[in-house]
Order: C-alpha cells, then structure tokens, then sequence
C-alpha cells in the first residue's frame, strides 16, 4: 500500500473517552495502533472526525519520508512470542524510531520484517 486512501479504509480501531472536568471536558479519541495520532472534540462525534484528520495527516507525512506504516493489530494473526539478541545501542535507536512515530517496538520489527521479505522476494 502506498496511498493515503489505502490505510484510510483499512479498520484501524479508535478508542474513544469522555474528558473529565479538570481535562477541559468534551471527548479524547486516537489510534489504537498509532498512540500518537489524537483529537478531540466537543462530541465523540467531533473528536472521531478530529482524529481522523490528524491521521489523514501523519499518513501524509508517514508516506512522504517512506516510513513503514502497519497494518491494523486487529487484522494481525495470533501472536507468538520470539527470545532475539541485538546490540544494546540498536535497540535504543530501534525504540526511539518506534516512540517518534506512534509503533510499539514489536510493531516496527514486524512492519519492518514484512517490508525487507517484500523487497527480497
């Protein structure tokens, strides 16, 4: 996948909580997958409509500096838990790539696993 349109209609769940008081009330939403990617709004309606622009916009920015983007963990198959070995500065610059663009360290190794047996095969 390599448009915006294409993740845009993929079923990436959005988790959705009323603001307390003292948070300024109204509704909080973001990505499941990508903690990152937030908005809010008066409404769950406003603040669905609001995250939707704000990952609208990192998809933009995402594909423009040719980062991996995963697919949805809810599309992802049963999990299997994998024991590896990496020099301890990779795996620093592994987790701050991860934290700057919304992934989890799995995620990114994933997405980046699936990209490198692409571009192999």
């Amino acid at each position: 996948m390599k448009k915006v349109e294409d993740y845009i209609s993929l079923d990436y769940e959005i988790i959705l909580r009323p603001l307390s008081q003292s948070e300024g009330g109204g509704w909080f939403a973001y990505y499941k997958d990508f903690k990152g990617v937030m908005g809010d709004g008066e409404t769950p309606e406003e603040a669905v409509g609001d995250v939707r622009l704000a990952f609208k916009a990192f998809l933009e920015a995402a594909l423009s500096s040719g980062d991996i983007i995963p697919m949805p963990s809810n599309r992802q198959p049963k999990a299997v838990r994998l024991n590896i070995t990496i020099p301890e500065n990779e795996l620093d610059s592994i987790d701050r790539y991860a934290k700057t663009h919304g992934m989890t360290r799995s995620g990114l190794l994933q997405a980046a696993a699936r990209e490198y047996v692409r571009l192999v095969n």
